[in-house]
C-alpha cells in the first residue's frame, strides 16, 4: 500500500494567526504542510518569502514542502533550504536549466520537485525522473487559492504514475489544487499520493474532521 499524505496549504491559513493554524493541523494529523511562494510575475500573485518559512520552522518537525511559482528560479532556492524546507518544487518553465535547478536543490540538502501547470507537457520529465524525489501535478492554473479542480488532470496524474513505477524509484506524486473530501479518492486512484489542501483544511471548522474525511476517502479508492 502507498503512503498516503495530507499537505494543508497555508495560503487558505489565516496569517494573523499562522503559528496556531499550522500547529492545528498538524496537531489534526496532517503530515506535512505546504508553502504556496507566488512572485506577481510568474504568476499574477504574491505570497510569502523565506522569513515565514523561518518563523515556522520552529514550530513543528513536519516536512515543509515549499512551491516555488517565482522565476527565475535559482536565486531564491538558497533562501528557502538556509530557512528550513525540506522540500523545494519549481516549474521547468522558470529554470533556465531544469537539471541545474534540481541539482541546486539537492546541494542545499533539500529534496527536488519539478511542477507541472494543468497545460505543460511532461516532456520535462524525460531526462531527470530519476533524480527527482516529487512530481508535482497542478490541478488548477496556479496563482489563487480556492478554484476548482481541473477534471482532466486526472489522466496526467494517471500517466506520472506509470512514468515512476516504470522508473523503479520512490517518488512522491502530489497534486494541488482543488482537492477535498468529495474528489480526493478518484485523484488517489489516479495515483497521487501526497494531497495538497488549502480552503477544505482550513476553511473547516474542524480540522481534524477534515483531514480524517479526506483519509477515509482515500481508503475508498
Amino acid at each position: 500500500m502507498p503512503t498516503y499524505r495530507i499537505a494543508p496549504s497555508i495560503l487558505s491559513a489565516d496569517f494573523a494567526r499562522l503559528g496556531e493554524e499550522v500547529t492545528g493541523v498538524i496537531a489534526a494529523g496532517a503530515d506535512m504542510i505546504h508553502f504556496d511562494v507566488m512572485d506577481n510575475h510568474y504568476v499574477p500573485n504574491l505570497s510569502i518569502g523565506p522569513l515565514v518559512c523561518a518563523a515556522i520552522r520552529p514550530l513543528t518537525k513536519a516536512p515543509i514542502d515549499v512551491h516555488l511559482m517565482v522565476k527565475p528560479v535559482d536565486r531564491i532556492v538558497p533562501d528557502f533550504a538556509r530557512a528550513g524546507a525540506d522540500i523545494i518544487s519549481f516549474h521547468p518553465e522558470a529554470s533556465e536549466h531544469v537539471d541545474r535547478t534540481i541539482g541546486l536543490i539537492q546541494e542545499h540538502g533539500c529534496k527536488a520537485g519539478l511542477a507541472f501547470n494543468p497545460g505543460t507537457p511532461l516532456d520535462h520529465l524525460d531526462h531527470v525522473l530519476h533524480r527527482l524525489d516529487l512530481v508535482l501535478i497542478m490541478s488548477v492554473n496556479p496563482g489563487f487559492g480556492g478554484q476548482k479542480f481541473i477534471p482532466h488532470v486526472l489522466a496526467k496524474l494517471a500517466e506520472v504514475r506509470r512514468r515512476i513505477d516504470l522508473c523503479g524509484r520512490e517518488i512522491m506524486l502530489e497534486v494541488d489544487g482543488g482537492v477535498n473530501a468529495d474528489n480526493i479518492a478518484g485523484i488517489a486512484r489516479a495515483g497521487a499520493d501526497t494531497f495538497v489542501a488549502g480552503s477544505a483544511i482550513f476553511g473547516a471548522t474542524d480540522y481534524m474532521a477534515a483531514i480524517a474525511a479526506m483519509r477515509a476517502a482515500i481508503q475508498t479508492a
